[in-house]
């Protein structure tokens, strides 16, 4: 899956120019928590958040006259360089800049202008979607064999049954190399009939593991 299969399209932008005060506007009347900053001919220069806004916000203590810092300029409190990516980036790696940069939104550059803007949200919510967990249906997670070919092999048990995979995972098993955890999402309420053919097929499963043999 691209970037540009689920960013936002509409973006909220301001320029250097613009007044912390419109920035906090913006921020409260669209319920967003960031805000690109861009120059004349829409290229990304700066970013600013919720929190750059609060931070340089004067305290609800002060009188009247002291908060005129609000009408500062957002080059004085923008973030820049600003890490961007592109359309055609996929979304995996995408998660991976947000989670080792520790930043919650990445705005969406094509030609060097803004085309768009991804956050954390949307990511939460991509992967919530890939694993098929917005499909009512069972979980079932089989411990196998980390060699090839082995997904097909588990994954025939299930269509022999006719029965519609959601979607797939697969991840380690503990620090073992010798082994790994295929978890299917399936679109039935009654997993037990599968559970016991996966189990008369020598599988060994690791969710459910504590549901009894189906008697006949």
């Amino acid at each position: 899956m691209h970037v540009e299969d689920i960013m936002k399209r509409h973006v909220i932008t301001l320029s250097p120019e613009d007044s912390i005060a419109t920035a906090h506007q913006l921020l409260l009347e669209h319920r967003i928590r960031h805000i690109p900053i861009v120059d004349e001919d829409f290229t990304v220069i700066g970013i600013v958040s919720d929190r750059d806004v609060r931070d340089a916000s004067p305290s609800v203590l002060l009188a009247e006259q002291d908060k005129t810092i609000l009408n500062k300029k957002l080059r004085t409190i923008m973030r820049h360089p600003v890490i961007t990516v592109h359309p055609l980036d996929f979304v995996e790696e995408v998660a991976r800049i947000v989670y080792d940069r520790e930043i919650a939104c990445l705005p969406v550059v094509s030609h060097n202008k803004l085309v768009g803007i991804i956050t954390e949200k949307d990511l939460l919510y991509t992967f919530i979607q890939l694993t098929g967990t917005h499909i009512q249906g069972s979980q079932i997670e089989v411990k196998v064999p980390n060699r090839p070919g082995i997904l097909p092999e588990v994954a025939s048990v299930f269509g022999n049954r006719g029965l519609n995979v959601s979607s797939v995972l697969v991840y380690p098993y503990k620090n073992d190399p010798e082994f790994k955890i295929l978890v299917f999402r399936i679109q039935t309420m009654n997993p037990l009939p599968i559970i016991r053919e996966l189990r008369q097929e020598g599988y060994e499963l690791m969710w459910p593991n504590n549901i009894p043999e189906p008697k006949l």
